[in-house]
């Protein structure tokens, strides 16, 4: 990120704390780019009705906000600016020169946080990733302020196991919830603790923003610590319909990708909540497979992030 794009958005003076994530395991770079104070601080009143409408609705871990309370903070959220957390919409992540030096940077910055829930934004420049990885027992929500970014998201075909610890590497089937590009601005998109999306996966095409509310943050020590994963093929498997969908293998064990399909269940499509309250299907590519088998794997190179100190508009608590 270069020292004027830092201006821009409002983020400090020299002094830069940099710490790592509970949740987010990837590390952290010093930045030791001198960084100057915002012009105005005055608290945007998007962002203080953000900061009390999520303190009302999320009261504590295990908290699933009710339709009204999504409906409610999708409101705030899709009527959000740039300029409401301190941002440019001219902001410039990445210069040429840097875009050279290998894997871009996604940097990170916390506006709010408490044990019910937290408000960050994470800055992309173009082709960088935050790789596929979860949200155990969490509701996110999150709006993108600027840029165009590619989402992929899936959810587990077989929820109940989720928490299952015996076999935490264990290749599991999830089904395809989203694979599209978004552009700001755009609605916000809502991932529940097993539907929505929860294990997801963003790309920069451009430089981008996104403002995530995530209810309640991350914590390892309460048993949401962040897990990442790979992809792995699935056969396909073609229905009456002619389309591929979703099949739960009758195996004792998994040897991808010559999996012996003798025994299988078809599995309706789960439909997923939107935003807007309404059920739909995911959607498939023509030709493309609806699941994927998911295998955790450890803390990616791609996964590191710069954070830095928010000193944009100020909460008033």
């Amino acid at each position: 990120m270069t020292t004027e794009a830092v201006s821009k958005v409002g983020y400090a003076h020299s002094k830069v704390a940099m710490k790592k994530k509970s949740g987010y395991r990837g590390r952290c770079r010093r930045r030791n780019h001198d960084r100057y104070a915002p012009d105005n601080k005055t608290v945007p009143m998007a962002l203080q009705r953000l900061f009390l409408s999520c303190k009302d609705v999320f009261r504590g871990p295990g908290t699933v906000p009710a339709p009204s309370h999504v409906q409610m903070l999708c409101s705030i959220l899709d009527d959000m600016k740039p300029e409401d957390v301190g941002l440019s919409s001219k902001l410039q992540l990445l210069s040429a020169k840097d875009a050279m030096k290998g894997t871009p940077i996604v940097t990170s910055t916390t506006i709010y946080k408490c044990q019910n829930f937290s408000l960050c934004l994470f800055f992309l420049p173009p082709t960088a990733v935050i790789p596929l990885h979860n949200h155990p027992g969490m509701t996110v929500f999150s709006k993108l302020l600027l840029g165009t970014m590619h989402i992929k998201s899936y959810d587990w075909v077989d929820p109940v196991d989720a928490n299952d610890s015996a076999a935490p590497t264990k290749p599991r089937l999830a089904k395809l919830i989203a694979d599209s590009d978004f552009t700001a601005p755009c609605n916000t998109s809502v991932l529940y603790p097993t539907t929505g999306g929860n294990i997801h996966e963003f790309t920069a095409i451009t430089t981008c923003a996104v403002l995530d509310v995530l209810g309640p943050p991350y914590s390892k020590d309460d048993g949401r610590d962040c897990s990442y994963y790979k992809e792995l093929p699935l056969p396909a498997v073609p229905s009456k319909r002619n389309k591929t969908t979703c099949y739960r293998l009758k195996t004792t064990s998994f040897k991808p990708p010559r999996v012996a399909l003798s025994e299988v269940l078809p599995i309706k499509p789960t439909d997923f909540v939107h935003a807007d309250g309404e059920n739909q299907e995911a959607k498939e590519d023509d030709g493309g497979e609806s699941c994927r088998w998911l295998e955790e794997i450890g803390v990616p190179e791609n996964s590191h992030m710069d954070e830095i100190e928010y000193l944009g508009p100020q909460i008033i608590e």
